[in-house]
């Protein structure tokens, strides 16, 4: 596994990071019975053993703070875990954020996020009159979280973001379709860059979105279609390499132990042969416009 320094943080964190809903069992109002703890030690244990060392989780991933913080305990010490609240006011905040430590079994955290920043009426609600960052202005203080940061689906919210507070990472969808198209992502990394930020990606591995009635296959949990790698390992390769090829600092692959396999397995390939296939990417384009991503 390789490591990359995480912005201006101090902490080397492994080019693939694992998100908390591979471990979840229930997510989305739905029980996923061959996912429970047994599954979530095994999937924890497994990339333990190939040197992930960033481990992602929150709240609202179904069980996935419980299942993932009993899988964690042995490894707590050697791994760097973070966590986030999506609520917008201090008060639920503070609870939410205390549930988490005692699912988590954890008293601090490496990295707490101000999670899915969507729209400038989210900004507005954190930063106004007893919104969320009232408490998480006070967490380093506290000794509750070393790093402060937040994660958002608006280019546009995320940039007030980082006008109005110092934060340390952005966790962004950083896309090969959308960034391609739609240029997305590419006023954040450089804004992001200039203030010494973590930069981590997500949905990196996402298709499209799912259309309705869909059959998702081996892919229940995720709520967009990630890239079948069983039958397109090269597309996945490409979109990995995409990604990479902006400049971020770690990929967490969908919510699915199918596909953080995969990214885990080509990591070391995609880095050290670092040139994407364009023209691959150019034909699944066209496969997918019309199509919503997200």
């Amino acid at each position: 596994m390789k490591y990359r320094q995480l912005g201006n943080t101090g902490m080397y964190i492994s080019a693939v990071s694992y998100g908390g809903i591979v471990s979840a069992g229930f997510y989305g109002g739905t029980d996923y019975p061959e996912e429970g703890q047994d599954a979530s030690d095994r999937y924890v244990s497994w990339a333990i053993d190939r040197g992930i060392n960033y481990f992602d989780v929150a709240p609202s991933y179904g069980n996935a703070e419980k299942q993932l913080g009993n899988s964690l305990i042995p490894y707590r010490k050697r791994i760097h875990l973070a966590c986030k609240t999506n609520k917008r006011d201090r008060a639920s905040a503070e609870k939410e954020l205390l549930r988490s430590m005692e699912l988590l079994h954890t008293d601090h955290f490496d990295v707490y996020q101000l999670h899915g920043i969507s729209s400038m009426e989210d900004v507005e609600r954190a930063f106004g009159p007893g919104g969320v960052m009232e408490m998480m202005e006070t967490l380093k203080p506290r000794g509750i979280a070393d790093h402060i940061s937040f994660t958002a689906h608006s280019e546009d919210a995320a940039l007030r973001m980082i006008e109005l507070y110092p934060f340390e990472t952005v966790l962004f969808p950083f896309n090969w379709f959308m960034n391609m198209v739609h240029g997305m992502g590419n006023r954040l990394l450089k804004a992001a860059g200039e203030r010494g930020m973590g930069i981590l990606a997500m949905k990196a591995f996402i298709e499209r979105r799912w259309e309705d009635g869909e059959d998702r296959g081996c892919f229940p949990k995720s709520w967009c279609k990630p890239i079948e790698t069983d039958d397109e390992p090269e597309f996945g390769l490409a979109a990995m390499k995409y990604a990479l090829s902006l400049g971020v600092d770690t990929l967490i692959p969908p919510g699915n132990f199918k596909s953080f396999s995969f990214a885990v397995n080509h990591i070391d390939e995609c880095i050290g042969n670092p040139a994407y296939d364009r023209e691959l990417l150019l034909e699944k384009l066209e496969t997918v416009k019309g199509k919503e991503f997200f």
